[in-house]
C-alpha cells in the first residue's frame, strides 16, 4: 500500500510540475521561465524538479511530449472523421499544420522545442506518429490507392512535410497567410503518391 501511495505522489508531483511548466513556457517562453517561479507555482521545490526531470530541459521535454501526444491524438481524431484512409491521412496532416496557429503549440512545440531539444524528427513522439502514418500508407498501398513504394519512405516524407510546414507557419510573420500556402502545397505533394486520381 505504501508503495502505491508513493508512486501516486510521484506521479502527482510530475503532473504538477508539467502543468506549471506548460503554463510558464507558453506565457514566457522556455528561456525566460525561471525554475524558481515554476516550482513555486506548483508548490514544490527545485529538488522535486531535479529528481523528476533532471533539469529544466528535461522538464521541457516532458511538456513537449505531452503537447505533441495531444496534438497527435487530436489530428488522429480528425482523420478518423474523414471517412476513409486517404482523406484521413490528408486531414491529419492538415490538422497538424493548422495547430501551428495555437499560441501554446507554436511557442512550446514549434519554436522552443527545436531550439532547446534539437531536431523534432528525432523526438520519441514524432517517431510514434511516423509509425502510425506508415501503417496507414501500407493499407493505402494494399488497397491500390497509393503507388507501390516503400511505406516508411512515404510516411517519413509526409510527416516531414507536415512538420516543416508547421514550423514554417509558427516562425512566420504572417502565420495565417503562410498556413494557406503550406496546406495547399502539402495536399499537392501528398497527391503525388496516388496510384490513380481520386
Amino acid at each position: 500500500m505504501a508503495g502505491k501511495r508513493r508512486s501516486e505522489m510521484m506521479e502527482e508531483t510530475r503532473a504538477k510540475l508539467i502543468a506549471s511548466a506548460r503554463k510558464a513556457f507558453a506565457e514566457k517562453g522556455f528561456a525566460a521561465a525561471s525554475m524558481d517561479d515554476l516550482t513555486a507555482e506548483a508548490g514544490l521545490t527545485r529538488g522535486a524538479l531535479y529528481h523528476n526531470f533532471g533539469d529544466k530541459r528535461g522538464l521541457l521535454q516532458a511538456v513537449v511530449d505531452q503537447l505533441d501526444a495531444e496534438m497527435a491524438t487530436r489530428a488522429h481524431d480528425i482523420g478518423i472523421q474523414a471517412g476513409n484512409d486517404w482523406d484521413g491521412l490528408l486531414a491529419e496532416g492538415v490538422a497538424y499544420i493548422e495547430m501551428a496557429l495555437e499560441p501554446e503549440v507554436q511557442r512550446i512545440v514549434l519554436l522552443d522545442g527545436p531550439a532547446f531539444l534539437g531536431d523534432p524528427s528525432q523526438w520519441p513522439s514524432q517517431n510514434r506518429c511516423l509509425q502510425t502514418t506508415r501503417l496507414v500508407v501500407e493499407r493505402l498501398i494494399a488497397q491500390g490507392i497509393v503507388r507501390p513504394l516503400d511505406p516508411e519512405a512515404a510516411a517519413r516524407l509526409l510527416n516531414g512535410a507536415a512538420l516543416n510546414a508547421a514550423l514554417w507557419v509558427a516562425a512566420s510573420d504572417d502565420p495565417q497567410d503562410v498556413l494557406a500556402k503550406a496546406v495547399e502545397a502539402f495536399r499537392f505533394l501528398a497527391e503525388g503518391l496516388l496510384a490513380r486520381s481520386s
